[in-house]
């Protein structure tokens, strides 16, 4: 089975900056599209950010355009997300997906889930 490990996350002040990372142990990621979502106690799962199998292709929640970045590095096996002028209210857990659809922002779209990182923001 696809497993997946986040990694990255942490306590930063707000207008900080956090890449998170997502990796496979074992296979490859370059046939799956890879998600971005996070989830806040209390709240719902939301996505944040997707990027294609071929990684030409990325889309971001608008709560986040303009401030996070997702690529991927196949040589690496990786995909990162870059996030800057951190804001409170990006506190969740954040974690990172895989589908062999075609990626989006949709929690059903994906089927492997990591674990999980810890993000917060806070003064």
């Amino acid at each position: 089975q696809l497993q997946l490990v986040e990694s990255g996350g942490g306590l930063v002040q707000p207008g900080g900056s956090l890449r998170l990372s997502c990796e496979a142990s074992k296979f490859t990621l370059d046939y799956y599209a890879i998600g971005w979502f996070r989830q806040a106690p209390g709240k719902e799962r939301e996505g944040v950010s997707c990027i294609s199998s071929r990684g030409g292709s990325t889309n971001y929640a608008d709560s986040v355009k303009g401030r996070f970045t997702i690529s991927r590095d196949k040589t690496k096996n990786t995909v990162y997300l870059q996030m800057n002028s951190l804001k409170p209210e990006d506190t969740a857990v954040y974690y990172c997906a895989a589908g062999l659809r075609i990626g989006s922002l949709n929690v059903g779209e994906y089927d492997s889930w990591g674990q999980g990182t810890q993000v917060t923001v806070s003064s």
